[in-house]
């Protein structure tokens, strides 16, 4: 991209040169005697012209010919600059969204203005909300998983081709022990469970990986499930080739988009490798099928696979828009802390468009109706090793009904801290053809809204803050209505 970067410098300095002359392309050719369609070919980072047509254009506009030639820009397009030159740019593969890097640079030069301005937009968005280069990728990455249904048939078949080569039985959910033999053998891995229990710093840590001499360092605080998990992300790393890549599992701080891209490549294929497909298809038919919802699938189905609830739920948003085609769907993960009243999204995704319950920024209190939550309070107060509940949310502001199964356990790294993973299944028709059991009396059903601070719902007995961006839209348009009141009395 620097010889385009050059061009397009170049090109967005004539041109802004020419504006503050008050030329148009008509009157600078006629002024330079360069073909009009050439200067726009110039402007907009298609040429670079040769030394005595750039010494030409100085002379006919008055402007110094370092200057003009100078990779320097002023303050009006320097955020472009900064944007072209940036790492972000190289580093995001842009053909992940069908982007061509050509249709960048004409969207730049056709309207650099408009682009500085919401280039300019953006950063000061960013850092009022504390949005860094990670939480950019970490978007970036979910944009391209919305962008696919979240199904990536290359590394279904991957996982598939996998476990033919290493005789791996896809009817059955693999164990850990299986998957670390595989490590050693075939990857020359060498397991360490003895020395992550030394430190105390790294308690939040699951697994270290050395390169250097392939050693693999799991906490001894993990379960079968984790341990499975670590393992099937090595295989990933290793049988997909993948050589940019992170070392510690959970992450500590990404230094590139590759790094985060390959992250979500193995846990991909991790999860299709320890929750398989067809397998899971079955499970998935019978409990679609049954007359009456079937409370005990999400939580019996664990004893079918090597897999914690949020690795269940997360597969379901593969195989559900993609096998069954229920696409409106979203998944949410929540943290809570026994005894307060915070609940926080960490993690999220939403498929065809964003859904009613996302995640909100502005530190609003959730609606306490959602049962994302209500399996929060609940297994704060029993202390289960996993609480699941479902239920049905209708949300009168859109109109729109969700199906929805939250399932809660216990942070394994924080005392007295709990997550909750939630899946979201928009009602519409296909999922009335595809859900015998939607109309069962037995799920309840909620009126609910999406941030306190936003919902309209009257005499709400768990409201936590008043609804003060509804009271002052309500405002303002009181106030509108008055204006034009008199605006017709006085006209």
């Amino acid at each position: 991209m620097e010889e385009q970067y050059i061009k397009l410098i170049f090109g967005l300095k004539l041109k802004q040169v020419r504006l503050k002359k008050n030329l148009s392309l008509f009157g600078l050719s006629k002024l330079s005697g360069l073909s009009k369609s050439y200067l726009n070919e110039i402007e907009k980072g298609k040429k670079y012209p040769k030394t005595d047509k750039i010494a030409l254009l100085a002379e006919k506009l008055e402007v110094p010919y370092d200057s003009l030639v100078s990779l320097k820009l002023d303050k009006n397009l320097a955020p472009v600059g900064e944007l072209l030159q940036s790492n972000i740019l190289k580093e995001i593969p842009l053909e992940l969204f069908g982007v061509k890097e050509s249709d960048l640079i004409d969207i730049v030069a056709n309207a650099p203005t408009k682009v500085n301005a919401f280039i300019s937009t953006i950063i000061e968005i960013a850092k009022h909300y504390n949005f860094g280069k990670e939480s950019f990728y970490l978007a970036s990455v979910r944009s391209y998983q919305e962008a696919n249904n979240n199904f990536f048939p290359d590394l279904e078949k991957a996982v598939v081709d996998f476990a033919d080569a290493y005789q791996v039985n896809l009817k059955v959910s693999v164990s850990s022990k299986e998957l670390e033999e595989i490590l050693i053998e075939e990857y020359g891995y060498t397991i360490n469970n003895e020395d992550l229990r030394k430190h105390q710093e790294l308690d939040n840590l699951r697994s270290i990986f050395v390169p250097k001499t392939k050693t693999l360092l799991i906490a001894d605080h993990v379960d079968e499930a984790q341990r499975t998990f670590i393992y099937a992300k090595e295989i990933a790393y290793n049988y997909l080739k993948i050589e940019e890549r992170l070392y510690t599992f959970t992450w500590i701080a990404f230094k590139n988009f590759d790094q985060v891209l390959h992250n979500f490549y193995a846990s991909y294929f991790a999860g299709a490798l320890i929750i398989p497909r067809e397998l899971f298809r079955k499970h998935i038919d019978t409990f679609l099928g049954k007359p009456k919802f079937d409370k005990t699938f999400l939580t019996g189905i664990k004893n079918h696979y090597n897999a914690s609830p949020e690795s269940l739920y997360q597969r379901l948003t593969n195989i559900l828009p993609n096998d069954y085609h229920l696409e409106n769907l979203f998944f949410l993960r929540f943290g809570h802390k026994k005894g307060s009243e915070r609940f926080d999204i960490n993690k999220e995704l939403h498929l065809t468009h964003k859904h009613s319950p996302h995640g909100n920024e502005t530190n609003e209190k959730y609606c306490r109706k959602w049962v994302s939550i209500r399996v929060l309070k609940e297994i704060a107060k029993t202390g289960d090793e996993h609480h699941m509940d479902v239920q049905i949310s209708h949300y009168p502001e859109d109109g729109l009904s969700y199906l929805i199964f939250a399932s809660a356990t216990r942070d394994p790294f924080k005392t007295d801290e709990f997550r909750s993973v939630s899946i979201g299944l928009q009602i519409n028709n296909e999922l009335r053809k595809k859900a015998n059991f939607i109309n069962d009396s037995s799920i309840k059903s909620f009126e609910v809204g999406v941030t306190c601070e936003r919902c309209a719902i009257a005499n709400c007995e768990v409201r936590q803050a008043q609804p003060k961006f509804l009271v002052q839209e309500q405002k303002n348009l009181k106030t509108a209505e008055v204006v034009s009141i008199l605006q017709k009395k006085y006209s």
